[in-house]
């Protein structure tokens, strides 16, 4: 098993605003092995004193962290991403605990990401798009928004029992939440979204999708490939059929 799994994983926290949340986060994250941390236009100086102070030890992942501008920027490379929403939106997802869903990342040697959405609102139903799977923390349900610092502390520490368990599967229970996928090659995020932009043009063309009800019926479309766990060769094959499509539409045009 490759020791580099939590390495390989992004914690990307998407608009924060508050400083002190953004170096509780580093502190958990060095506490339990992961180091990237990915800032999507934060609303809060990372550098600000409150930051580094609640950082303590892990000012080096403060320092370290990647700031960017947006969320695909953020996911560039990565193959796996997973959401924390508390709630379903607009389009049914299968939302699942923490514990059971948070070893599929490490269940391949892949770049992946688990996204936080802004102290204040959450992820909104564009930023959601982009992950395959969605976690939601149980709590009590009539209070169950937690503090964006308390979430990512228990993804963290649940993640990390998971890779304890890879290391050393004595510690399993006798049920088992970590599961090994086969060693499969997913397509790269940015990938299968040059796929859905395709896509949502082709169909445009075609009159299959109406502009003003395009994005709803285009959600449903990633949900449903985003299932499929599609490598990169089955991207290329789909993109393809998308082609001769065209080509299509094209020569008949012309005769």
């Amino acid at each position: 098993m490759s020791e580099n799994l939590l390495g390989n994983i992004r914690i990307v926290l998407v608009e924060p605003v508050g400083a002190l949340n953004v170096g509780s986060i580093a502190r958990i994250m060095k506490n339990m092995g992961l180091t990237n941390l990915v800032l999507v236009n934060p609303r809060c100086d990372r550098h600000d004193e409150s930051a580094r102070i609640m950082a303590v030890h892990a000012v080096d992942v403060l320092e370290n962290a990647k700031v960017v501008d947006s969320l695909p920027a953020a996911l560039a490379g990565c193959q796996k991403a997973i959401a924390t929403t508390v709630r379903s939106r607009s389009v049914p997802i299968n939302l699942q605990p923490a514990p059971v869903i948070l070893p599929w990342l490490l269940s391949s040697d892949v770049e992946s990401a688990i996204m936080f959405g802004a102290e204040d609102r959450g992820l909104s139903n564009d930023e959601l798009k982009y992950a395959q799977k969605f976690i939601c923390i149980q709590s009590n349900p009539d209070y169950p928004s937690l503090n964006l610092a308390q979430a990512v502390a228990i993804c963290a520490y649940e993640l990390y029992q998971s890779w304890l368990k890879l290391k050393d599967p004595s510690l399993e229970t006798t049920n088992p939440t970590v599961i090994r996928e086969s060693e499969i090659s997913n397509a790269p995020i940015d990938v299968l979204d040059g796929y859905y932009q395709h896509l949502e043009e082709v169909l445009l063309e075609i009159g299959y999708l109406q502009p003003h009800t395009a994005s709803v019926k285009m959600e449903k479309f990633r949900r449903l490939y985003n299932k499929a766990n599609l490598q990169p060769k089955e991207v290329a094959m789909l993109r393809g059929i998308l082609r001769q499509v065209r080509w299509a539409i094209s020569h008949k045009s012309s005769e």
